[in-house]
């Protein structure tokens, strides 16, 4: 049985936590095996300090083609938004036929603190 609408609140992070997480909302463009689709996704991301590498995942929107293709199993794919590219993995179809995509590298969005000084006026503090 399918839900009727898809939820608010995606489950990809607590909206009350993680608030220094990056993220991407929008178009993007998901190659798998060589097939590109036009998609829309929901990323978010965080540096995890225990591995010293970025983490970032989310969900790619209910497609049709997309899920024809790959019946609910596992596949690496690439993601491109409208700021950068990324390998990942899609897994997990939620009840709303969203893929989970998550990748441990450079994310397809920018990141960036405003907390953070600009590498140029470090020396000026």
């Amino acid at each position: 049985m399918t839900p009727a609408a898809t939820p608010e609140h995606d489950g990809t992070h607590d909206q009350h936590e993680h608030h220094d997480e990056d993220g991407y909302r929008g178009a993007a463009t998901l190659d798998v095996d060589g097939t590109a689709y036009a998609v829309d996704v929901v990323l978010v991301g965080h540096f995890e300090p225990l591995d010293g590498r970025y983490h970032w995942y989310g969900r790619v929107a209910a497609h049709p083609g997309l899920d024809a293709a790959l019946g609910g199993a596992k596949r690496p794919g690439r993601v491109t938004t409208p700021v950068g590219a990324a390998d990942g993995e899609l897994s997990d179809v939620d009840p709303w036929g969203r893929y989970r995509l998550a990748g441990v590298s450079t994310p397809p969005f920018a990141v960036g603190s405003a907390a953070m000084p600009a590498t140029d006026t470090v020396g000026a503090l």
